[in-house]
């Protein structure tokens, strides 16, 4: 189905109540490193750090082999694909032949099909991910991540965008999805594990039926930032 028109506005009443979405996060700044630089001695995880082995990524969307970059479910429910983009983001593992790059290239590949939101959404994608420079640092500690799930819903504020929204800003089908859950960072340090978990809140928004057959990734909130 042909987008609608003036469609390159869609999200401008999103993005302004979601706030700051185009601001990238380093690598090293909000994620940072699982562990101390190499050349100091490594950091033990806090009581509050620490935890116990938590449950394994959700293997379901593994592309090919487990050692592939996790793909996105294709569905036409919204609040599963919301799910499936989150599972993407949050995991990886630096002990693989994989990059970030390689990581990131799985969630855009599911963005929207007419390539309208394609450079901004690469760019969101980008935030959530370390950096060339972090991945090689947290590859010399094996470090693998992961997210467990505790909630996905319409936030509330969405009501009000939609209640703003012009016509033709909103492609029908779009809706948003706000996941609060628990980022999970497993590594070593020498021969001893080391396991770091934080509470992680985004919003994925998404375009679905009646537009696209299958549900299509438009933008993402930056992390810790998400719609209510």
């Amino acid at each position: 189905m042909p987008p609608a028109p003036g469609r390159s506005r869609r999200l401008v009443i999103v993005l302004a109540v979601a706030g700051a979405i185009l601001a990238a996060l380093v690598g090293v700044g909000l994620y940072g490193l699982l562990l101390a630089p190499s050349a100091e001695p490594a950091a033990s995880p806090t009581p509050s750090e620490t935890a116990t082995p938590g449950p394994a990524p959700d293997t379901s969307s593994v592309a090919t082999g487990p050692s592939a970059p996790p793909a996105v479910s294709t569905t036409s429910d919204p609040e599963a694909f919301a799910r499936s983009v989150a599972e993407a983001l949050f995991t990886w593992d630096t002990a693989t032949d994989f990059g970030p790059s390689d990581y990131a290239q799985a969630i855009v590949d599911v963005g929207d099909p007419t390539g309208e939101e394609a450079p901004a959404l690469a760019e969101d994608v980008r935030a959530y991910l370390p950096t060339q420079e972090a991945w090689a640092e947290l590859r010399s500690y094996q470090t693998r991540q992961w997210i467990t799930i505790d909630e996905v819903a319409v936030p509330a504020g969405w009501a009000d965008a939609l209640e703003q929204a012009a016509e033709g800003q909103l492609i029908p089908g779009t809706v948003a999805y706000t996941i609060d859950g628990t980022r999970h960072r497993a590594g070593t340090s020498g021969t001893d594990p080391v396991e770091t978990e934080h509470a992680a809140a985004f919003t994925v928004f998404v375009a679905c039926e009646p537009t696209f057959d299958e549900c299509a990734l438009l933008r993402l909130s930056q992390v810790d930032e998400p719609l209510r």
